[in-house]
């Protein structure tokens, strides 16, 4: 099955497409002329009140999440959402709708793959580390491979605070694959939660007959890759993570096929700050749109109604999240663009019974979520060179830190230029290789996945398997486990989980002990010599302290575990 892209990693599908949801429909359930809606109410209005005006719009509330106004709603009125939109309490609703346009396939995630199909590189390793099995100079085999641990200094680090058991990470995606040898040791079951119910329409199949996949399995692949770069265990086997000791938990998010709806997502957030998680990664936009803005003139009033739901749900979710302890890391996406004064955008509303169609985007009422959420630090992407990837976001309006995130076309000139081992490799699971046709039925890599997947056993015949990506995506988790590192070292006794840091301490030190990289001169980059157009033309505004490509630097694991802690940072 292969998957679509999300803002962070390869995901491409073949099948259908939705527009943005709640909770979806169980698959199996008698056909009706009902519709399901995400219905959010306006700040400061009662449960009770909502309720009223959803009855009187012609809606059945089937879920409620009072804590951020949001409400899942049936309904089999054609105008409803119109309805919802003319009401005094409401802001808008957002529908669930199943339609046969394919979503678009973003090359930049599966660029290396696509270049060793097309024969035009082998993209294999080029002297860059021993190879599978290889000992390398960090604790596990295919560490040698690992440059991102080598650049921020996480193998140092370890040594000093290698992460806290008590210091949970929210994997917040498409599922982690908790079978994984390298993932089983820190896997946290008893707070991993399942909030995006397969969707057959785009996910395929169900596995199961619920279609609620169980805790620990991760049908897309992305949220095991992710998980691994946090925290994937130091055990002498297959390669080791940012934060080696850390809990890693499952919040289900996205859908198998990529895609990222709202509700999913917000309860996933609120679960993360009831349940008092630490740090929680996101690698991904909520879909369809990737700015949603407050009354855009391209949109219709029914498409305006549904961005400001997205809007405010989002940002109660986030704000919910942070004040119950919750570090909020976040990917600035791969559309290489200035967040801060971005392009046309030609890509949204991505699924939906719309054809996407251009806009243009006012900084001002528009936001691409959840990276431009409140609270939420951003992270960009740097290949090996420590150069700003050509992919990645930037721009002083919501750039936090930088962090290795690979980069395909790093190395021009040199013998590196277009390898794989320019990219992040990390835990993969194998039912998604063999899908992807990488792994055949016997589980031996396939030759055209020679070089970019690997494969490691124990004597016991337990195997774990290893795929380089590249993207912001991969560049966030690195972020999350210095995040988790931070945690670690210097948290206190507190709450439920016996042990914490405040948010914004947590950001503040992140950002003061990361390494500070100028701008590049000229400042005006292009990347001419590595294929790309002038719409990758990228300008760096700011100082060495902080600059719209790498921020505040590029995040330093040893010098935060090893500096201590201020109670005031930089920003």
């Amino acid at each position: 099955m292969s998957r679509r892209f999300t803002a962070g990693a390869v995901a491409t599908v073949t099948g259908l497409a939705l527009t943005v949801t709640g909770l979806s429909v169980p698959a199996g359930a008698a056909p009706s002329s009902s519709e399901t809606f995400t219905v959010v109410a306006e700040d400061g209005v009662s449960a009770e009140a909502a309720l009223a005006e959803i009855q009187a719009a012609g809606g059945a509330v089937v879920n409620r999440i009072d804590d951020v106004g949001v409400f899942q709603v049936t309904s089999d009125q054609v105008d409803f959402s119109d309805r919802i939109a003319e009401a005094d309490n409401l802001i808008g609703a957002v529908e669930q709708k199943a339609i046969g346009r394919k979503p678009k396939l973003d090359p930049v995630e599966q660029e290396a793959l696509l270049t060793a199909i097309s024969g035009k590189s082998s993209g294999k390793d080029k002297g860059k580390g021993k190879g599978s099995g290889g000992k390398g100079k960090g604790m596990d085999p295919l560490d040698d491979k690992l440059w991102g641990l080598d650049m921020i200094r996480a193998d140092k680090a370890r040594k000093k605070e290698p992460g806290d058991r008590r210091v949970t990470v929210g994997v917040l995606d498409t599922g982690v694959d908790a079978s994984h040898p390298d993932i089983a040791p820190n896997f946290n079951w008893a707070l991993s939660r399942n909030f995006a119910p397969d969707m057959p329409e785009v996910d395929g199949e169900c596995e199961v007959a619920s279609c609620l996949d169980p805790v620990g399995t991760d049908d897309g692949g992305h949220g095991t890759h992710v998980a691994g770069t946090i925290g994937a265990a130091a055990n002498g086997f297959g390669l080791s993570g940012v934060a080696p000791n850390v809990s890693l938990v499952e919040l289900k998010g996205g859908q198998d096929s990529g895609y990222f709806f709202l509700e999913p997502v917000v309860q996933s957030l609120l679960h993360a700050g009831r349940a008092g998680l630490d740090v929680v990664n996101m690698s991904f936009y909520v879909d369809p749109w990737l700015y949603n803005c407050t009354a855009n003139p391209a949109d219709s009033p029914e498409h305006q109604a549904e961005q400001r739901a997205i809007i405010k749900a989002m940002k109660r979710a986030l704000n919910f999240a942070h004040n119950r302890g919750v570090t909020l890391v976040g990917s600035l996406g791969n559309n290489h663009e200035d967040l801060g004064a971005p392009r046309i955008d030609t890509s949204s509303p991505d699924f939906g019974d719309t054809p996407p169609y251009p806009r243009e985007i006012d900084n001002d009422s528009c936001w691409d979520l959840p990276v431009e959420g409140p609270h939420v630090i951003g992270v960009s992407a740097v290949g090996p060179s420590g150069k700003k990837a050509a992919y990645s976001n930037y721009g002083t309006e919501q750039i936090g830190i930088a962090a290795p995130g690979g980069w395909f076309r790093d190395g021009f000139g040199t013998d590196t230029f277009s390898t794989f081992p320019n990219l992040i490799l990390s835990t993969y699971p194998e039912k998604v290789l063999k899908e992807d046709g990488l792994v055949d039925a016997d589980g031996n890599i396939d030759p055209s996945a020679e070089g970019l997947v690997f494969k490691e056993c124990k004597s016991n015949g337990e195997c774990g398997y290893y795929r380089y990506l590249q993207g912001t995506s991969m560049a966030s988790p690195h972020a999350s486990g210095v995040a988790a590192l931070i945690v670690s070292k210097h948290g206190k006794k507190q709450g439920r989980n016996g042990y914490g840091l405040a948010p914004d301490l947590v950001e503040q030190h992140l950002y003061r002990t990361a390494t500070e990289q100028a701008c590049p001169n000229p400042r005006l980059q292009q990347y001419r010599d590595e294929g790309r157009d002038e719409t990758y033309d990228a300008y760096c505004d700011g100082g060495r302290n902080f600059n719209g490509f790498y921020g505040y630097g590029v995040i330093d694991a040893y010098t935060a575990v090893a500096t201590p802690l201020k109670s005031h940072g930089r920003r």
